[in-house]
Parts: structure tokens; sequence; C-alpha cells
């Protein structure tokens, strides 16, 4: 093969990053809504189940994180397989993907009991705890759902059809979203379910969700190109290759959730204002911070498009230049935190601040918030930069240097200032904001070192090179 016959594209800058990536920020802004919504909701309808949305929620998301982010690697190895024109091999990476996440609806309804002992070692009070199990266990029949969308939708975002996956996901999260307003206040012919009802939609539109990929996957025109109902089989080679990358990133979501959750649950030992006051902060945060996954995403692919092609260099600028965007937008976002905190605060404030006085919540989610616009440059930057590394393979690095900076920092410094020093609400916050700074700034210099470059994800990673006889360059795979 020679170099003219490779498909070497020229660099889109950020057209190209823009295409992929804005279908992915409105699909991770439907999911922020969608959470924010569940929340307002509960904050609504009492303090009590508000108090319990987060510490579960989160809770649920650390246990399943690790599925679906192993089953989402799927997105890498079709990036780098679209890239290099292999259409049945992303069929084939993908099946990978759909039989891992059929073993694993079992193994998350299994470790339901262990979620449950976790949040009964967070001394919540008898009221709030017995609400957080509830939801949990309601919860936990996501997993499934979750983990199957997270495999079926990288078939789409490996190639950049990122509009598909936001479509199907709009349409997915809209019903989640009113069922949440039906069974939570029990409107119409629906029963009236407080939290329980929160949960059960939560179910029904994580499970409706990889319903629509598998009817998409399997239709007919896809199933003509890529050969999806052939390449529906277990490939020993490929599975491997799958848990050797897609483990660390896997290990990597769990660990760095399951360390933001213990943050989280300790902050709720810390009394009713506290508790509430983090709850609006983070539940802001969401909102604001979720579309920054869509970009960290879109890097993910276009670096893994790249490398597919043997254009390391064309993914070194996509990483930077998707750092460069998301700080600019969290930017933004901060400057209204810090000039609109009431109004922020307002949203919440019925009954999710019933039992405590307003200016006292107030006054703490306003200091919060000032937090939450210093951290958003360096969780951006983290965010951004880590799902570069890993569209590149990089996974191992991520998972290590995270694991390593949320539990040696993060955990052990909140155990310290909560449970020994018992400091409050601002020293916990302002610990966290050291972690993340720290995240951002290991990074930033890990993409910098370009070291990256030369993971070979598929083991046939075209080298150009030059025949000393004729001068020509010549394409071989290594």
């Amino acid at each position: 093969m020679n170099a003219s016959e490779i498909d070497i594209r020229p660099y889109g800058g950020w057209r190209e990053l823009l295409k992929i990536a804005w279908p992915l920020i409105i699909n991770s802004g439907t999911f922020a809504v969608l959470n924010f919504s569940d929340r307002l909701f509960l904050s609504n309808y009492g303090e009590a189940e508000f108090r319990a949305s987060l510490p579960a929620g989160i809770l649920f998301f650390t246990l399943v994180c690790g599925f679906m982010a192993l089953a989402g690697f799927v997105n890498t190895f079709v990036a780098q397989m679209w890239g290099s024109g292999d259409k049945e091999g992303c069929a084939r990476a993908t099946a990978q993907g759909i039989i891992f996440s059929l073993i694993s609806i079992p193994l998350i309804m299994l470790i339901t009991p262990l979620g449950l002992w976790f949040l009964r070692l967070s001394g919540h009070g008898p009221e709030i705890l017995a609400l957080e199990e509830d939801y949990f266990r309601i919860l936990m029949w996501c997993g499934g759902g979750m983990t199957m969308s997270s495999a079926l939708s990288s078939f789409f975002s490996g190639r950049g059809k990122t509009s598909v996956i936001m479509v199907c996901n709009i349409f997915a999260n809209g019903i989640n979203v009113l069922l949440n307003y039906l069974l939570i206040f029990g409107i119409g012919i629906f029963p009236e379910l407080g939290i329980a009802g929160a949960g059960w939609a939560t179910v029904i539109g994580s499970w409706l969700s990889p319903a629509i990929f598998a009817l998409l996957y399997f239709s007919k025109p896809v199933n003509a190109e890529f050969k999806t109902f052939k390449n529906l089989r277990f490939e020993p080679w490929l599975f491997k290759r799958m848990l050797r990358f897609g483990f660390p990133s896997g290990v990597h979501w769990f660990l760095d959730v399951a360390a933001f959750t213990v943050f989280v649950l300790l902050v709720g030992r810390m009394g009713p204002v506290a508790h509430i006051a983090s709850n609006i902060a983070l539940s802001i945060n969401l909102v604001a911070f979720m579309p920054m996954i869509g970009m960290g995403i879109g890097a993910s692919i276009l670096v893994g498009q790249y490398l597919g092609r043997n254009q390391p260099d064309y993914a070194e600028r996509i990483g930077w230049l998707a750092m460069k965007i998301g700080i600019g937008y969290i930017v933004l976002i901060g400057i209204t935190f810090l000039l609109f905190p009431g109004f922020y605060t307002n949203v919440f404030e019925s009954n999710a601040g019933a039992t405590v006085p307003f200016d006292e919540l107030l006054k703490t989610v306003r200091i919060l918030l000032v937090m939450l616009a210093i951290w958003g440059t360096a969780d951006a930057t983290a965010l951004i930069l880590s799902g570069a590394l890993k569209g590149a393979g990089d996974t191992h690095f991520v998972l290590y240097f995270q694991a390593a900076v949320a539990w040696g920092v993060l955990v052990l410094g909140q155990l310290v200032i909560v449970l020994w020093l018992k400091l409050n609400i601002y020293v916990s916050w302002a610990w966290t904001v050291v972690y993340i700074v720290i995240l951002g700034v290991g990074f930033f210099l890990r993409f910098r070192s370009g070291r990256w470059k030369n993971i070979d994800l598929l083991e046939k990673r075209v080298s150009v090179i030059t025949d000393p006889e004729t001068s020509e360059d010549l394409a071989t795979r290594i």
C-alpha cells in the first residue's frame, strides 16, 4: 500500500471539533437537566427527600460507572477502526461491548447489599437513611440499561455520528423527566410515590435509551453496511483488548466517583445547612459543568480517529483546542456563580430549606459557588484532557494518577477534616478545590509530554516510512 491510498484528511480545527462535540454537549446537558429536575421536584416535595437524593444517587452511580466506562471504551476502538477504514471492525468491537453489558447485569444487582452497607456507614439520620435506601435499591435496576446504552451508543459516537446519540437521549430523558413529575407528585392516574417515583422513572428511562439504540444498530441499512448481525459474536482477542484498555478506564471512573462520594457522604454529617447547601451547589454545578463531559468525549473521539489515521500531531492539536473551548465556557459560567448566587439558591429554597434559616443557607451557598467558580477551570482541564488521553489508549496513566490523587489527597484529607479535626463545610470544600487543581495540572502535564502518541491500541498502527531507493513514502503496518 502506498501513501496515496491512505486516508489522510486535513486538520479540521474548531469546526470539526464542534461538529462532533455539540450534539454530545446537548446530550450531556439533557442528563444534567434530568438530574436537576429530579432534585428540583424532590426539593418541592420535601426536605428529607431532597437531602436523600444526592447521597443515594451518587452512590448508585459510583457502583455502576465502572461498568459503564468499560463498556463505553468501545468508543475508542470504534473511533480508531473507523479512522483506519475497518467498517466491520466497528461492529465487532461493539459486539464485545454488548456481550460485556449482558454479563454486567447480574453483577450489578449482586453489589446492591454493598451499597446499602455504605449508606448505613454514613451516619445520616434514620428518616434520611430510610429514604436513601429505598431510592438506592430502585436505582440499581438502572445499571444494566445504562451499561448497554454506553456500549451501543459508542458505535455511533466513535464514528462521529453524535447527533444520533443526542436525539435518542433527548427523547429518553424527556420521558424520564415527565415520569419524574407524574410519579413524584401523583398527577392524574399516576400514584404519588415521592422519591420512589423518581427512582422508577429513572429505571424506565435507562432502559428506553438502549432499546432505541438497538433498533438503530440492527436496522436494515446499518446491518447492510457494517454486518451488525453477522459480527454479533464473541471474539476473544478483541474482548481481551477491550478489558486490557477499558478496565483501567472503568476502575478510574469508579475510584474517582467513589472518592467524591465519600466527600458527599461526609458532608451529610455536618448538619442540615451544610447538607442542603452542598446539595444545592453540586446540583447547580452538575447542570453548568455537564456539557464539558460532552466536550471531553468529543476530544476522545477525534484523538482516536486521528491516531487511527496515523496523524498524532492533529490529535494533539484537537486536544488543546478542546481544552481552550472548555475553559472559555466554564469561566463564563463561573462569573454567573459570582454575580447571581441568590437566584441559584431561590430555585431550590422552598421545601428544601424549610427547616433552616434562609439567610444562613444563602450565605453558605454563596461561598460554595465562589469555590465552584475557582475549581471550574481545573475541572474542565482535567475532564477534557483525560478524555483525550483515553482516546489515545493512555488509560493506565489516567487510572493510576487519578486514583492516587483521589484517595491520597481528597479522601484522606476529608477524613481528617471531618472526622478527626471536625472542621466546617468551607474547609472541606476548599480541600476539594485543592484536589481538582492537582488533577488539572497532572493531566495537563501528561498530555503535553506526548507519551500517549506511542500507544498502539489495536496493534496495527500505520507507519509512514521512506524508501531509500525511490524516496517515495510507503505505508507499512507494524
